[in-house]
């Protein structure tokens, strides 16, 4: 007998499309092993030899969470670059190590939740340091580099499967579970839209993850412009990935549905794709899907297109065909090459915001460096594990020399005595290891613990002196002498064990809160009072120590006395990316924390030539008038310090540019839940006051000449040109930047917008030819009177320059478009989400699955306007469909109100029913409506 060879199953076979493998390896899989795909962790297929799948593995900057890697500076700091070729190559050798790192440990995903593309509206969002730019061209440039660098180059298989954050209008951590962002049609499509549609396009994005809160009433894990708009651009099939725990919070904090298993079909008919909830637990979700279907909430072909998508990423990235995966056998990590990419994107992010010629700094200088930053290499959430490290102050001394450099840290000195008279001791850790949290990785490290290992804090007549830091808004940070950070571990007690502030919740930040003649020591990660007890030092709901603090040396103490003999004085100063501004909390203001303003001061008051460098994850407020030199750096990962100190000695001329505006002041910022950058005038796009530093913004240690501006239009493309020379004395980069705006527009237009830019290294006496070409549809705005994008024909001032104000070149330019035409009401009516401005309104979700309303503000009288209303000859009934109670004002052209329509408020929010008026109009008019009172308005219709 002889023995016959099973024939190899279609979905095996790589001569085939992939669409006809995907679809014979469907038609295989039983309708409860595809809802078992549909959870993050999804199981394998052991008949069908189908492996294990996970989505999800983080990369923002370098590999995240599990353990040590390569780690770049943060994503606003590769936003400061400009350069688009650079991040591609970060995205290359992050996704060769994510490959190097699976090789030989399978929690490591190859479905990348990178990059953010989350727009830098306003510089108190927490997660600031994750987005690239306030512009959505700039943010969409480097996030496409950095999508391509993630993807690779062949043309079949992906090294890595890139999925975008967040999608849509996410920048607050504020109620970001259960807030709306408000956000009118203009701006979803010109603003929050245009980074992650260009990104889309570009062709190597797999996948978007929804974001936590809901927009115009709806969350974004049921959004319909999932499926209208972000389908719509690409071929692809893309692969939704829902936040953690997000399609709970659709029940449990959103309270959007009734029941989890109507929220979960929703979810997936909306085209969510794969269910991050519950961790590695599938259990629950998968059992939601299951009720659901049997339910008749979803169908068998719902799941089936679902499970779709993520086979087709599956087949991308080579799984079904090992033979021949090129990326199979990478073995790239933290190689040379990787180690000189990470120093060279360190020294790309630095901005110097201002110099008077104190930089660069002589070679034999004598330089006192302090700050709370200057020996500190700090990470994110969303770092890997740092393998080599560098500080602004070791970069100094390996650049000048130690002999030639002084520091001190600024931080108070400081004692706690306790009620008894004996003080706060940490005693000898005898035999316990030295380790850092998350040097052994972790799939999701909120549930990394504390250390248990090492003794309590006790009391002694004697005590331990601590580093005392405060990071403002009075939360602060205690440090014993051998480094170690006062942390609280489960066990309650309070010990000497982080290396670093950190985790999902900060175990190591305190408050002093005045009591009596002292101070209660609160633990902010547990809300509890430190106590003492006879076991040890702990934090509980009773008994609370009142703690004298005792300043053995104040930090401007120390500052002033290493400054006053030094040639200058370096002040590092910024913040930690764990503690206020980070995911889960916003800042509350731009200003620096005060004690570190107060070592700028000491350090100004001895020394005059005091330069100031800000490493942070965020723009902030600092008068800089008397301070000859200012950089700014986000965190920029393993070679900080040395791309520092090769800035300030002058090895590297800094060329990074602001992504985003740096305000004066808070009172220039708009309300943080204020999404209208339109009618808020926010981002350099539209802001009307003199920013501290503007969008584009960064000087250089050289001097460049631009030329020679020619332009043209031809077969809708706008062709700019012009030249560049450096007329400096030092190689240098210089990042040319066009913008353009509408010379006498309409209607509000961005002061400036950004088409094009590019950074280029030129050597002293150099001159380049840079040519642009800017697709016409690149100016256009969406016309809310048709509910599609318009050129409005007419002349165009094209600016380059150096930053948004720095504007070196101009010309104008006439555009053929499309002239606007006059709203078509009687026929159309008004959607009650298209007007042209409005006061006191929010945009609210029609139906739980499609469409806008509008509603007034809780407190306040909603107006709305519509410009030219074209009512023809006459219309004689004005019909509104509303639901709620309430009233609507009809007028035109500011004049009396003409109708006025009272709904009782019989129904929910839901239930909306037509009211119609008399109402005499004819003629073009602007057309003004008020809303008084809780209800909803849809739409506005009017008959002759």
């Amino acid at each position: 007998m002889t023995a016959h060879t099973p024939p190899t199953p279609p979905f095996r076979d790589s001569s085939l499309p992939f669409a006809k493998r995907i679809d014979d390896l469907l038609s295989r899989l039983t309708l409860d092993e595809k809802t078992a795909f549909l959870h993050q962790f999804a199981p394998a297929v052991d008949r069908l030899g189908v492996d294990s799948f996970r989505t999800g593995q983080e990369a923002l900057h370098g590999v995240a969470w599990m353990g040590p890697a390569t780690v770049f500076p943060q994503a606003v700091g590769l936003g400061a670059t400009w350069n688009t070729d650079l991040v591609r190559r970060v995205g290359e050798a992050v996704s060769k190590e994510v490959r190097a790192l699976r090789a030989h440990d399978d929690r490591v995903g190859l479905n990348v939740w990178a990059p953010t593309v989350n727009l830098l509206r306003h510089p108190l969002w927490g997660r600031n340091e994750e987005g690239y730019s306030e512009d959505p061209k700039l943010t969409s440039a480097i996030a496409t580099a950095y999508t391509r660098g993630l993807r690779g180059d062949h043309p079949t298989y992906w090294r890595t499967a890139p999925v975008l954050k967040h999608w849509l209008a996410h920048n607050n951590e504020t109620d970001r579970a259960t807030s709306s962002s408000s956000v009118r049609p203009r701006v979803l499509h010109e603003y929050d839209m245009r980074a992650f549609r260009e990104t889309v396009e570009a062709g190597a994005v797999a996948g978007v993850m929804p974001a936590y809160n809901l927009v115009n009433g709806r969350p974004n894990h049921v959004s319909p412009y999932l499926r209208e708009h972000l389908r719509a651009w690409t071929e692809e099939d893309l692969l939704v990935c829902s936040d953690a725990g997000a399609p709970s919070n659709l029940v449990d904090h959103e309270h959007y549905f009734d029941t989890h298993e109507e929220a979960t079909a929703a979810s997936l008919r909306a085209g969510v794709d794969s269910f991050t909830d519950h961790g590695t637990d599938s259990s629950q979700m998968i059992g939601r899907l299951k009720r659901a279907h049997e339910r008749g909430l979803l169908t068998e072909a719902d799941i089936d297109t679902a499970v779709r998508r993520q086979l087709s990423v599956r087949f991308r990235l080579g799984e079904f065909d090992p033979d021949q995966d090129p990326h199979a056998d990478a073995k790239d990590f933290d190689t040379p090459a990787h180690r000189e990419l990470a120093r060279e994107a360190a020294e790309q992010a630095i901005v110097l915001l201002k110099n008077d010629g104190t930089l660069p700094l002589a070679r034999d200088s004598r330089i006192a460096v302090v700050g709370l930053l200057a020996d500190e290499c700090k990470l994110d959430w969303y770092s890997g594990t740092l393998i080599h490290r560098s500080t602004p102050l070791e970069g100094l001394y390996e650049r000048f020399g130690a002999e030639r450099v002084e520091f001190a840290e600024g931080v108070d000195r400081v004692l706690l005595r306790t009620g008894e008279g004996t003080f706060l001791h940490v005693p000898a850790a005898d035999g316990a290891t030295d380790e850092a949290r998350g040097a052994e990785g972790a799939l999701d490290p909120a549930l990394l613990a504390g250390r248990t290992d090492l003794p309590p804090l006790t009391t002694d007549p004697a005590g331990t002196e601590f580093a005392l830091i405060d990071w403002g808004e009075g939360t602060l940070t205690l440090r014993a002498p051998d480094g170690r950070y006062l942390s609280v571990a489960e066990d309650g007690f309070v010990r000497a064990s982080a290396d670093q502030p950190g985790g999902w919740v900060v175990q190591e930040t305190f408050r002093l809160e005045p009591h009596g003649d002292g101070h209660l020591l609160r633990h902010v990660g547990t809300g509890r009072h430190v106590s003492v007890s006879a076991d040890g030092v702990k934090v509980a709901d009773e008994n609370p120590e009142t703690f004298e603090l005792i300043v053995v040396e104040r930090g401007e103490d120390a500052v002033t006395r290493v400054t006053s003999e030094a040639d200058v004085v370096l002040v590092v100063a910024g913040n930690d990316p764990h503690i206020h501004g980070r995911e889960t909390e916003d800042r509350t203001t731009l200003r620096l924390p005060a004690h570190q303003e107060r070592l700028l001061r000491a350090a100004r008051a001895a020394n005059p030539n005091t330069v100031l460098a800000l490493v942070s994850a965020y723009p902030y407020a600092v008068d800089t008038t008397a301070l000859p030199a200012v950089l700014w750096t986000a965190h920029g990962g393993q070679a900080a310090g040395t791309a520092l100190a090769r800035v300030l000695a002058g090895d590297v001329s800094p060329a990074g540019r602001l992504p985003q505006t740096w305000y004066a002041d808070d009172a220039d910022l708009p309300d943080l839940l204020d999404y209208d950058v339109i009618g808020g005038r926010q981002t350099y796009l539209y802001f009307e006051g003199t920013p501290l530093f503007p969008f584009g913004h960064g000087l250089s240690y050289a001097s460049f000449s631009y030329g020679d501006l020619a332009t043209r239009v031809e077969d809708g493309t706008l062709h700019v040109s012009f030249t560049v020379t450096n007329t400096g004395d030092r190689e240098a980069d210089e990042v040319a930047q066009v913008y353009a705006r509408a010379a006498d527009p309409a209607l509000p237009r961005p002061r400036r917008q950004l088409l094009a830019h590019r950074r280029v290294a030129l050597a002293p006496g150099a001159r380049a030819e840079l040519d642009f070409e800017v697709p016409s549809h690149a100016l256009e705005f969406w016309d809310v009177a048709r509910g599609g994008w318009r050129l409005e024909p007419g002349p165009y001032d094209i600016l380059a320059g150096a930053s948004s104000e720095d504007v070196r070149l101009r010309t104008t330019v006439s555009l053929d478009g499309e002239p606007g035409a006059p709203r078509a009401v009687l026929s159309r009516g008004l959607d009650a989400a298209d007007f042209d401005e409005q006061s006191g309104i929010e945009i609210v979700d029609r139906t739980k699955s499609e469409g806008d309303a509008v509603t007034a503000v809780p407190g306040l009288t909603g107006e709305l306007l519509y410009r030219a209303c074209d009512f023809g000859a006459g219309a004689s009934e004005v019909t509104v469909t509303v639901a709620g109670e309430g009233t609507v004002e009809v007028s035109v052209d500011g004049g009396p109100v003409l109708a006025e329509l009272t709904a009782s408020g019989s129904g929910g929010p839901y239930d909306y029913t037509a009211l119609g008026a008399a109402l005499t109009v004819e003629g073009v008019r602007d057309l003004r409506v008020g809303l008084r009172g809780p209800l909803r308005l849809a739409h506005v219709g009017f008959s002759g």
